[in-house]
């Protein structure tokens, strides 16, 4: 995906948008991208205003047929996790012997909500749903029937939201990521968004050395260490990821005790916090593609921030966030389409909003204007190179816990690396979970960072396995 790059107008990099800056060099860098490009594709609220425009829609459509039934919203536009071209999840629920998929086909086709040929009825799959795209906007929608654990699994995210500020800076840029290479669906191969938020809940949750519930936390250093973490160290054969009761790794035997009888965990073997017996990752079939990937994106990540990447005849011409994501025009042409399309709509809809404001009790307005977007973000980088000062003695004593013994690196140079402190005081480092049989990830963790450093990346070298 590292297409070659040509300045554009010359304000930003073709295909990063985002970019419009000159970044600090290294680590630091990519951390500063990284909030550029959370910031430049978050949601705006023409966008938000345009979904919900869809649902309205689709409901009414819904009503009509079922006046008693509920249409709920779940998934990343329910959570705010979602990119411009992400679909909207909603689920029917009422009574039925059988979802009534195609009554409702035939409902959406006499109103004309999509073109015919984007309806789709998949009443075999798992969880059967109906799939469109909106006339008027190009939104894809996914529309099931009963499925409650859509909407726990909104809830469960939304929690986690709270509770990490850097959680939707990764997903972001993570999401891109998978996008771009078709493996962010299942039905293409790649893993779903759930599957991947749970990675990224479970990576923070059993970080070894990171309190990753700060917020002064390099967000550089997260990336690379979860690519590190899934693409490299992770062993997908005998492990698998628990999120629930602040997280642990477990042995697939171990999870194949409370999973129905005729189903085995997956190659990506992930504990629904929702569901007990259910494997989120069950229909992950591409999930080694994944890995290689992630492998990839460490490689090219780590090279980038290395000293020696400013004698890379190519250093003026890739941001270092770029070398692994893109934005398309399609993209860009498509968002200034809806923020023409559906500004004066939502300047409207605030109007009415701010009287009906005015109007209510002053506790209703604070809890609604609560939101896990504003939970926290992740301070400015000067900020955290202030607080990396007060920490600087826990960076030069370093344990051979930390960086193995053998080699022979200095806290010189890792400071050379990463110069904001991504450590945290022992005594308040989250406890890494494992049951009895203690095996989890690859032994082959003797990793290194361009030249001199080895990898810091989640540190599962705690649980080495003994077989490999």
């Amino acid at each position: 995906m590292n297409y070659s790059l040509s300045y554009s107008n010359g304000s930003h990099l073709c295909g990063t948008p985002w970019a419009t800056r000159r970044y600090s060099p290294g680590i630091n860098g990519l951390h500063e991208e990284m909030v550029d490009f959370y910031h430049f594709m978050s949601p705006r609220p023409e966008e938000e205003q345009m979904r919900r425009d869809v649902v309205h829609r689709i409901e009414t459509i819904i009503k009509d047929l079922w006046p008693m039934a509920k249409v709920e919203i779940f998934g990343s536009f329910s959570t705010g996790l979602y990119l411009p071209t992400s679909d909207i999840d909603l689920v029917v629920c009422g009574k039925w012997e059988q979802p009534p998929l195609q009554q409702l086909d035939q409902a959406l086709r006499q109103n004309r909500v999509a073109e015919p040929f984007s309806i789709k009825l998949l009443d075999r799959a798992t969880v059967p749903i109906i799939k469109l795209t909106d006339r008027e906007t190009d939104v894809k929608v996914d529309i099931s029937f009963n499925v409650e654990t859509g909407v726990k699994a909104a809830r469960f995210i939304k929690d986690h939201l709270k509770k990490y500020s850097v959680l939707p800076y990764l997903i972001f840029v993570l999401k891109q990521f998978l996008l771009q290479r078709d493996l962010n669906e299942v039905f293409t191969g790649g893993i779903s968004s759930y599957s991947l938020i749970l990675m990224v809940i479970s990576f923070l949750q059993l970080h070894p050395r990171i309190d990753c519930r700060a917020s002064n936390i390099n967000l550089g250093i997260l990336l690379i260490e979860f690519f590190d973490l899934y693409g490299r160290h992770f062993n997908y054969l005998k492990t698998g990821i628990r999120v629930k009761d602040g997280g642990a790794y477990l042995a697939k035997e171990e999870i194949m005790k409370v999973m129905e009888t005729r189903y085995r965990p997956s190659m990506l073997c992930i504990e629904d916090p929702n569901l007990p017996g259910n494997d989120v990752g069950r229909s992950s079939y591409g999930a080694m593609q994944v890995k290689d990937v992630f492998n990839y994106a460490y490689i090219v990540l780590s090279h980038a921030i290395s000293p020696l990447s400013c004698s890379y005849p190519n250093r003026n011409l890739e941001s270092t966030l770029g070398r692994i994501i893109k934005v398309t025009q399609e993209v860009i042409d498509y968002r200034e389409w809806v923020i023409q399309q559906w500004g004066n709509r939502y300047n409207a809809r605030m109007i009415d909003s701010n009287i009906q404001n005015d109007e209510r009790d002053p506790e209703d307005q604070q809890r609604d204007s609560s939101s896990p977007h504003n939970a926290g973000s992740p301070v400015s980088l000067s900020s955290l190179q202030h607080s990396s000062s007060s920490s600087s003695s826990s960076m030069s004593s370093l344990s051979g816990s930390d960086i193995d013994s053998d080699t022979s690196c200095k806290s010189s140079v890792l400071q050379e690396f990463f110069t904001v402190s991504c450590m945290t005081d022992d005594k308040q480092k989250p406890q890494r979970k494992a049951n009895a049989a203690g095996t989890f990830l690859h032994s082959r963790s003797q990793v290194m960072l361009p030249q001199e450093v080895r990898t810091i990346a989640g540190d599962p070298r705690r649980l080495e396995d003994p077989t490999g």
